[in-house]
């Protein structure tokens, strides 16, 4: 019985794992550790990948002006108070009652401007025409100036 319980005692312990092999597993699990922070680095240090550079002869360039840049709202407008609207106007203020538009109206004519008030049935709203012009760039000029006091003009474009 002794025998058995010794043959027992031995067979248990033979089988509990060591301590080196918990350091073993934990070394090998530091160095894929270590692996994949140094491939991390190595991806986040590379150069970029860029489009290549497409090289063409001058006359084959074409240069686009940006200076007519500028974004224009087209609506169908009639003229409630005012001397007439040319094809870009320069609006500061939208009203949906007329005593606003009115008001502002007042106050741009007393500045010095000869203010307008149109009207957008489609929107049931007044517009308060500032400035009025043929050209586009000189209203983008202007509405650039209003800007300064009024900053959400905008250019409209006068559809017939």
């Amino acid at each position: 019985m002794m025998c058995a319980g010794l043959c027992l005692a031995l067979s248990f312990t033979g089988c509990r794992p060591s301590e080196s092999a918990y350091k073993k597993a934990y070394e090998k699990a530091q160095a894929q550790a270590a692996q994949q922070q140094v491939a991390a680095n190595a991806q986040a240090t590379e150069t970029p990948v860029v489009t290549p550079v497409e090289t063409r002869v001058a006359n084959e360039t074409q240069v686009v002006d940006n200076a007519d840049n500028v974004a224009v709202r087209q609506e169908r407008v009639s003229v409630v108070n005012g001397t007439g609207l040319k094809n870009f106007s320069v609006v500061v203020g939208s009203f949906s009652v007329i005593a606003n538009a009115e008001g502002l109206q007042q106050k741009l004519k007393n500045a010095g401007y000869n203010a307008q008030i149109a009207k957008n049935d489609e929107r049931n709203m007044y517009r308060v025409i500032a400035t009025t012009f043929d050209s586009k760039a000189e209203a983008a000029q202007s509405r650039d100036q209003l800007r300064a006091s009024y900053p959400d003009a905008w250019l409209l474009f006068l559809t017939r």
